[in-house]
């Protein structure tokens, strides 16, 4: 999100993308760090940027939007998890960016398993890395249909990375 409201302001202001002289395109990867990861310098170097090339002020109201939906994964409970996310919705709605709105709505629609997520600390993301290292394997199969040799190949591939 704070990706494509960068993009847009640049397109917005400029008429085109940004460019490495830009502040904001040459420090991206620094929007999208956590404020608890940033050293002094790198402080230093997120207020220049936003008060240098965020004269609308978007950049720095997704960054913070983003920085309470991190607020929001690190509860302890569902009880402090739907106080975090109706703040979350308070700054959506003073935002007031179709990035944000577009954000708020998919949290809205994953707040189910966002739920579970905050109470075990559970995620599917092993399973789906899997899943993806299975895809991978088949597709440097190119083209061969025995079954058996697909479970064999996919079998020793996993015991590999097991055993690494």
């Amino acid at each position: 999100m704070v990706t494509k409201v960068r993009q847009r302001a640049v397109r917005d202001r400029h008429g085109r993308r940004g460019t490495t002289a830009a502040p904001a395109w040459a420090n991206r990867r620094l929007l999208l760090r956590g404020a608890d990861m940033l050293s002094p310098a790198g402080w230093a170097r997120l207020e220049r940027v936003l008060r240098t090339d965020d004269p609308t002020d978007e950049l720095g109201t997704a960054w913070g939007i983003k920085e309470q939906v991190c607020r929001l994964l690190r509860t302890g409970s569902p009880a402090d998890a739907h106080t975090e996310k109706m703040r979350l919705g308070a700054y959506v709605l003073a935002a007031n960016m179709p990035e944000t709105d577009k954000l708020y709505d998919t949290i809205c629609t994953w707040w189910s398993a966002i739920e579970v997520l905050i109470v075990t600390g559970v995620t599917n993301a092993r399973t789906e890395a899997a899943n993806t290292a299975i895809k991978n394997i088949k597709r440097t199969g190119r083209g061969f249909r025995n079954e058996h040799n697909y479970r064999t190949r996919i079998l020793l591939t996993s015991a590999a990375k097991t055993a690494a």
